[in-house]
């Protein structure tokens, strides 16, 4: 299979030249192996079923042998052999230049030395998601994020996606393989990615015996609550009545912290702008999955149940478009956060760019009455931020599903379809 370019090759290039090693962190199965290989000139497969019990006592008894070899070396899947952290820093600081290795991990090591060094000024941290449509090759790319924030970009006509292609691209996900089979067959890897997590991943990340059926209960919960900024107590709740026994929110808490660990799940934070007025801002983080084809396998669907159910529809719409917007970030020198306050208005995405600048998003998944609810939305909190302590937002923009066209309105908002859109 030919290698599809990734938004992070060139993101990795820049870490490695500034930097002894870089970390690149994510859920499995979505590339961060085959990115590494790209610029890799020596490579070690930590979980290599026939080498792995050697090398973790090779990590312990001589970690300068697993490090030795042509660079950038790959130490992959690293986490197998924690003490591999400290071998590398120490490697790191004791030869001269950048881009010795690079390591990567599809979860956060279960039991980590606290004396551990956080490797900080060593190693540089990238983290991965599954495929956006630009890279997965869905988005013809006819609008730029970084030509909205510069005030260049230019409307366009755009091939509208169907109801049906929107609703299988959704379930599908980004995962690379995915994108390169039939659709039959690619559905299914969300639902082995599903199984995989529920019956073998979330025991292993921690060492913990957690229950396969829990677990599910639990991510098809988080999948309902998704985009929401639903209490672990309120999520302990929906589950209750499948429980054999009360399950307690420490419980649900253990469970959520596991997919964590293991890049299932990113909830996103609060945005706290400097508004005219003293509106309390809800600081509470939105629920989501790394990917809306997980929680499309948590909850059993397919694309008929979608566009059947046009709230769930939408809700993983919303899912995809978060993705998609995080990986566009990562090269934006951005972060993704949500807004809402104590009078219910909500924003569903701000990308805030380290240099001050933002852009307010609201995710629609088609339909003129929906696209004028989002517009109505992003111009009132426009009126709301107070612009002589910051910036007024470089654009506003109603990013959706359906659409002939990527244009600006007459109140200045921009429509622009998923499928449009390129960081």
């Amino acid at each position: 299979m030919s290698y599809k370019p990734r938004v992070f090759d060139k993101l990795l290039q820049r870490k490695l030249a500034g930097m002894g090693a870089v970390l690149i962190e994510g859920p499995k199965w979505c590339g961060k192996t085959t990115t590494a290989e790209q610029l890799a000139r020596s490579k070690v497969y930590m979980n290599d079923p026939k080498k792995e019990s050697i090398y973790v006592q090779l990590a312990q008894m001589s970690p300068e042998t697993l490090l030795s070899g042509d660079v950038p070396r790959l130490i992959d899947e690293w986490q197998v052999a924690p003490s591999l952290w400290d071998a590398i820093r120490f490697q790191v600081d004791h030869r001269d230049g950048e881009g010795f290795f690079i390591l990567t991990g599809s979860s956060v090591p279960a039991k980590l030395d606290k004396n551990m060094h956080s490797g900080t000024g060593r190693i540089a941290r990238m983290q991965m998601y599954p495929m956006s449509f630009w890279e997965s090759g869905d988005s013809n790319g006819l609008v730029s994020l970084a030509d909205l924030f510069a005030g260049k970009a230019a409307p366009c006509a755009n091939e509208e996606l169907s109801i049906q292609d929107l609703a299988y691209l959704t379930c599908r996900g980004g995962w690379p393989k995915a994108t390169t089979q039939d659709k039959e067959i690619a559905l299914d890897r969300a639902f082995d990615y599903y199984d995989a997590v529920t019956s073998r991943d979330i025991k292993r990340v921690d060492g913990v015996d957690r229950n396969t059926e829990r677990a599910k209960r639990i991510m098809r919960s988080y999948a309902r609550f998704q985009g929401s900024q639903t209490s672990i107590s309120k999520i302990a709740q929906d589950i209750q009545g499948n429980e054999s026994g009360e399950i307690s929110h420490g419980t649900v808490d253990d469970y959520i912290s596991a997919l964590r660990k293991l890049f299932v799940i990113e909830d996103m934070p609060a945005w706290n702008p400097n508004l005219r007025s003293k509106t309390a801002i809800r600081t509470s983080d939105t629920r989501y999955f790394i990917d809306p084809s997980i929680a499309v396998a948590a909850l059993g669907a397919g694309p008929d149940d979608l566009i059947n159910d046009l709230e769930t529809f939408g809700l993983l719409f919303e899912t995809l478009c978060v993705r998609d917007l995080r990986v566009y970030a990562s090269v934006l020198n951005g972060t993704v956060y949500h807004y809402r306050d104590k009078n219910g208005l909500e924003c569903d995405a701000v990308l805030h760019l380290r240099n001050g600048s933002y852009g307010l998003m609201e995710i629609k998944l088609g339909g003129q009455k929906l696209i004028d609810e989002g517009a109505e939305t992003l111009k009132e909190l426009a009126n709301k931020i107070d612009d002589t302590r910051m910036a007024k937002p470089s654009f506003m923009m109603v990013l959706t599903g359906l659409a002939p066209f990527a244009f600006q309105r007459p109140d200045g908002v921009w429509v622009v379809p998923i499928n449009a859109l390129k960081p």
